[in-house]
């Protein structure tokens, strides 16, 4: 058990905010891009999101019962505790996309991303206002959403839950594997389908 929840019930919600993840990716580029894309990955799943919040329940609880490493806890109030969490949470995501971004780039031998455009970017793959962003949604989320849907799951049957831990965790971990060796072969994007949400500008036939 881990801060009251087992495993197997941790691996299910892991699935479901990698899930939540491309769904949030996919919903900013059809904003900002006007398309919608498969991510890098074949499934609709984007496992470091998952990966990084459960991580963060692990490692710090939810805001309004946080404690930090070694099981300390903090003695604050409820708006101090989520500006707390909120710190934390920006440091881990600013920390996790410069080790990313730059893993991937010497890996796979291609910018995985770039923040350059953005103001206040700390090397090309994080910054500050992306990083405030992240770790807006990800308090929010933790406050207000994470014990309620681990309620919801833990009521699930046991004998369902661990098949179905097993599996999901089992398929993303198989897709993000074979996706990043993709990746590095391709020194690219892994780009499998995109849907446009706009209407594409038509190309003007080039003057001879």
């Amino acid at each position: 058990m881990t801060y009251g929840y087992d495993i197997y019930s941790l691996g299910i919600m892991i699935a479901f905010i990698s899930f939540l993840g491309f769904t949030l990716e996919n919903l900013w580029l059809a904003a900002t891009k006007g398309f919608i894309d498969n991510r890098n990955m074949h499934l609709p799943f984007l496992m470091g999101y998952g990966l990084l919040v459960v991580g963060m329940y692990l490692l710090l609880g939810t805001p309004e019962h946080m404690t930090l490493p070694g099981h300390i806890t903090v003695n604050a109030s409820k708006a101090e505790k989520f500006f707390i969490y909120f710190l934390c949470s920006m440091v881990i995501v600013t920390v996790g996309e410069l080790i990313l971004g730059h893993l991937v780039e010497k890996v796979c031998g291609f910018e995985y991303w770039n923040y350059n455009w953005i103001p206040l970017h700390i090397t090309k793959y994080t910054s500050i206002p992306t990083s405030i962003g992240f770790a807006a949604i990800i308090t929010s989320f933790m406050g207000a959403c994470f014990e309620p849907i681990m309620g919801v799951i833990s009521m699930m049957n046991t004998d369902d839950i661990k098949p179905l831990s097993v599996l999901l965790i089992g398929v993303m971990a198989i897709d993000l594997a074979v996706s990043f060796m993709q990746m590095k072969k391709r020194h690219g994007l892994n780009v499998r389908w995109i849907k446009y949400i706009k209407r594409e500008p038509e190309r003007l036939p080039h003057k001879t």
